[in-house]
């Protein structure tokens, strides 16, 4: 018998509420690629711009969870929100899945082409086709709400695959993306901005507080994009 996306949504609802007490108290890390991180003091940050929004807002269908949308920043951060837009209309993102939550964190990820396949091990590694996309860090706070660009950190050498200094690491933006949902001062200046969810963030709420597999931060249940769509930003606020 096929349950339809009410009843699947309303069982997910009910088993985070079950397992919130016992996953909201465990502390995992935050990045995909940790590592002894170097002072981040030098590195260039915009900052005083207020960010403007794009014309075209990002509409990111999840199976079972609703929509959640974005609005994008192309003043704080054209570089990335080119790239993101391109991803976009590429349909690079359809059947990737927010492979990554923390409920203590308050942050789910995703945008990684390697979720779309049935090996967790290997989710949060995968980058697009194109170059990695420099850093555009801001003073644009990472609230509730705020977008930002996943990216390496600084890795010590082992074996024969090379070290990566924080310098180089802050240049590893991709293709990946997080939303944190509560208010993270050590994001700030740290990852690019690059844009706020202005509808649907109950929805990306109640998939950070999904269940994990064992220490983990990878859903019990697969969060899987059906689709992300550019479409025109006036169709969902009235104002400018």
């Amino acid at each position: 018998m096929k349950l339809s996306s009410a009843f699947i949504r309303i069982v997910f609802v009910l088993i985070v509420a079950l397992g919130l007490v016992s996953c909201a108290g465990r502390k995992t890390a935050v990045r995909d690629f940790d590592g002894d991180d170097e002072s981040t003091a030098d590195a260039e940050v915009k900052t005083g711009v207020k960010p403007i929004a794009d014309n075209q807002v990002a509409v990111i269908e999840i199976q079972d969870f609703g929509t959640i949308v974005l609005e994008l920043y192309p003043n704080i951060a054209p570089q990335m929100v080119e790239r993101f837009k391109k991803l976009v209309a590429e349909g690079f993102y359809d059947g990737t899945t927010f492979h990554r939550v923390n409920a203590a964190s308050g942050l789910i990820q995703g945008g990684d082409p390697l979720s779309k396949d049935n090996n967790p091990d290997n989710d949060g590694t995968g980058d697009s086709p194109y170059p990695n996309v420099p850093a555009e860090f801001s003073d644009v706070p990472y609230e509730r709400g705020t977008v930002g660009a996943a990216r390496k950190g600084a890795a010590p050498a082992f074996g024969e695959q090379p070290g990566l200094t924080e310098a180089e690491a802050r240049d590893t933006a991709n293709c990946q993306f997080f939303i944190t949902l509560k208010r993270q001062p050590e994001f700030d200046e740290d990852y690019t901005v690059f844009g706020k969810v202005i509808a649907g963030i109950n929805n990306a709420e109640v998939i950070m507080r999904a269940p994990v597999q064992p220490e983990t931060e990878a859903p019990d249940y697969r969060v899987v994009i059906k689709s992300i769509t550019l479409q025109p930003r006036s169709e969902f606020l009235s104002g400018p």
